[in-house]
């Protein structure tokens, strides 16, 4: 089992190195509060981490992750919504500009779904229920990608679930009004983890293609 240890390591280098360089910057951050101006939802997966992925400061961004990079559809029903919460907390009272949902290469969540993780709830309990919002966009894969070979219609399902949060953005009030008024852009992205391209959904084209 890893050790603790290298976490506090981590620490004691971010003291030595980053925090003095950004001392300055804590310190408004802290009094100020912060002002992003962009809010991305990315995948919980350790290997995409938005901070590292953008070179972001600290207070630049506010981040949301969850398993596959999923915006569920508006449903206020009581219930618990942690990314919605994200989502009203960034655009009512942070009043971000952009709203990025970033999907990733090799998505586990969006693999389990693949291998018919939905068939099988016993062996996640809280994640198939999470996935099984794939199912449109699964469908749609099936048709295009039906025949294709397993890591082709992984890679289809990763950008046409991204499409879909998009699709679900829209179906928030408060993030509706927001668009339709100017204030407020939404975009799709996604990284390749391997080669570390980052690509961007162009909104009316509706297809993907490399950031230069």
């Amino acid at each position: 089992m890893q050790d603790i240890e290298e976490l506090v390591e981590g620490y004691r280098n971010f003291l030595k190195g980053r925090y003095p360089e950004e001392a300055a910057l804590y310190r408004k951050l802290a009094e100020k509060g912060q002002e992003p101006k962009t809010m991305i939802v990315s995948c919980c997966d350790s290997r995409a981490d938005p901070a590292s992925i953008f070179s972001a400061a600290p207070g630049q961004l506010f981040v949301v992750r969850n398993v596959a990079n999923l915006v569920p559809p508006c449903e206020p029903d009581g219930r618990n919504h942690g990314t919605s919460a994200a989502l009203e907390f960034a655009v009512r009272n942070l009043k971000v500009e952009n709203v990025v949902v970033m999907g990733h290469a090799r998505c586990g969540g969006v693999r389990a779904f693949l291998d018919g993780l939905l068939d099988r709830p016993e062996e996640g309990e809280f994640i198939a229920p999470w996935i099984s919002q794939l199912r449109t966009a699964g469908r749609e894969v099936a048709e295009s990608h039906g025949d294709a070979a397993i890591e082709a219609r992984q890679e289809a399902l990763e950008k046409a679930s991204i499409r879909h949060s998009l699709g679900n953005l829209m179906s928030f009030p408060f993030i509706r009004g927001e668009v339709e008024a100017g204030r407020l852009r939404l975009r799709g992205a996604y990284f390749d983890i391997a080669t570390g391209q980052l690509l961007a959904l162009d909104p009316e084209k509706g297809r993907f293609s490399a950031v230069a």
